[in-house]
């Protein structure tokens, strides 16, 4: 199978306590909660408002797609906690960019996000064949640049004012994570 084909038939992951499976129309209410939320909305730097209409397309387009994987994170009651992602695929390097966001402050902080990308990782590498993940984390956001190093993502230096937030510029660190990189446990 091809790097598309993978992508594809993105299968459902499990962990000791997250499901992470296709994200799609199913998700628009939560989604659009998610979006709702200020301080995830500050922690990626996103500034656009989205319509439901919007987002609604877009999970639409989203099940067998062939540049990109979101998974929905779900914990053990079947809610919804978040997504992950690996979009912005090149194909012929083998590399694709990870981003991830959990809904609500109440979620920070215990490792969902550690956990969920480490299945999502591991699935990258050893089942769809990438070669390396990338990502960028804004420096006002030191705790999820410690989830991604608990992952096994490596610094690689830093984006010099990048994101005008509240009057001040803010730096973006650069990650990465190779095939050959040692996986955290």
């Amino acid at each position: 199978m091809t790097i598309p084909d993978h992508l594809a038939a993105q299968p459902t992951l499990r962990t000791a306590r997250l499901m992470l499976s296709q994200l799609g129309p199913d998700h628009l209410d939560a989604v659009m909660a998610g979006l709702a939320d200020e301080d995830a909305m500050r922690l990626t730097g996103t500034r656009t408002s989205f319509t439901r209409e919007q987002v609604g397309a877009h999970l639409a387009g989203l099940p067998g797609a062939e540049d990109r994987a979101d998974f929905a994170i779900t914990g053990p009651d079947g809610a919804y906690l978040g997504e992950v992602v690996l979009n912005e695929l090149e194909e012929d390097d083998r590399s694709m960019n990870y981003r991830i966001a959990l809904v609500g402050p109440s979620l920070r902080g215990h490792g969902i996000g550690t956990e969920a990308g480490r299945a999502v990782v591991a699935w990258a590498f050893d089942v769809v064949g990438l070669h390396r993940i990338s990502l960028e984390v804004y420096a006002f956001n030191p705790a999820a640049q410690r989830s991604y190093e608990k992952i096994g993502f490596v610094v690689e230096g830093r984006a010099r004012e990048v994101l005008r937030y509240e009057d001040e510029w803010i730096d973006a660190v650069t990650m990465s994570m190779l095939e050959t990189d040692p996986r955290q446990p």
